[in-house]
């Protein structure tokens, strides 16, 4: 990147639509989930200057994205849209020698891009669906608005345990080491699984910290930590990465009620045009979003990589039995 100013540009806080395009996320993917492995930009740029840079990890059984699950997707990063196919085509010869793809989680737009483009250059290239994201646009409207437009349950559970005054809500936007112990405490203590890399998430938020856009609540009960949720901001849009409560404090509604304390903090104090509830379609989700979309998975064989004809065979297979999308919608989502 200290070799392509503008890619670093493009791919930098303030230009990216999210953390997952920016380089440094990258780089610490590739310092802590990819240590050991070749984890590279390939990137491709025309005579007038349009460059996309396509993320990617080099493994035994061929290229994956650089991603993982706290990645809320992953995609080729442009300044040239229009020219995006063109450029991942020619990106997609040079890495015949991989022989094989598995890219996920990506948005329809990008998926399109890379289907089409991997085809154009020789490869056998099917699209799936990968997960659900669930998501919300504000259109403007403050929090009282957007508030009375959610399920009555909910509000009625908000306004009950609210009135009880026994559970306190607050939301920091600095990364304190003491705020984050008692993150740790409450994940440790709720229903969640094991975290996958609780030293990436901690590097993670105390970066987002330092740049202002690390939005950390916790929701005391009798000063005992019992919910907390890790949400991030960039581009006038909140993502919810990580929320927890302990089971024991669970009559007390202390994730439902610092949910709301959040939502309230994102769309009347920062003003964000859009909420990102991430990975996943779990059902809770839906009182706090109205909107879902795919994200897909790419998976491509070149038929000249002898040593890969057994995947591709089963991919065929799949395709054959219409498992398989072949395309996904155009659009944004």
């Amino acid at each position: 990147m200290q070799d392509h100013p503008r890619l670093a540009a493009l791919m930098g806080r303030g230009a990216a639509a999210g953390p997952f395009d920016r380089a440094d996320w990258l780089a610490l993917l590739a310092e802590r989930h990819f240590a050991g492995q070749r984890a590279f930009l390939a990137v491709a740029e025309d005579g007038d200057g349009a460059q996309l840079a396509l993320p990617l990890v080099a493994t035994a059984q061929g290229l994956v994205a650089c991603g993982n699950w706290y990645s809320f997707w992953a995609r080729p990063v442009t300044d040239a849209p229009e020219r995006a196919e063109a450029l991942l085509t020619a990106l997609a010869r040079t890495l015949v020698r991989h022989g094989a793809l598995d890219f996920a989680p990506l948005p329809a737009r990008e998926a399109g891009w890379m289907a089409r483009a991997f085809r154009a250059a020789g490869w056998i290239a099917a699209v799936e669906p990968a997960h659900v994201n669930r998501h919300l646009t504000l259109r403007g409207a403050d929090f009282a608005t957007w508030w009375a437009t959610r399920p009555g349950a909910l509000r009625a559970t908000v306004r009950r345990k609210g009135a009880r005054g026994d559970v306190q809500c607050r939301v920091t936007t600095q990364f304190d080491a003491a705020d984050w112990d008692a993150y740790e405490q409450v994940y440790a203590a709720s229903w969640k699984p094991a975290e996958g890399d609780p030293a990436f998430l901690r590097q993670f938020a105390a970066r987002e910290g330092a740049a202002g856009a690390l939005r950390l609540g916790l929701a005391l009960h009798d000063g005992r930590p019992v919910a907390a949720q890790m949400w991030t901001m960039e581009a006038g849009t909140a993502f919810i990465h990580k929320l927890a409560h302990r089971e024991d404090a669970r009559a007390a509604s202390p994730g439902t009620l610092l949910s709301a304390a959040m939502f309230a903090h994102v769309i009347d104090v920062d003003r964000v045009a859009a909420i990102d509830f991430g990975t996943g379609d779990d059902p809770y989700k839906a009182d706090w979003m109205d909107q879902t979309r795919t994200r897909w998975r790419l998976s491509a064989h070149h038929p000249g990589a002898l040593r890969k004809w057994p995947a591709l065979a089963r991919a065929l297979a799949r395709r054959a039995a219409g498992r398989t999308r072949l395309a996904p919608p155009d659009g944004d989502g």
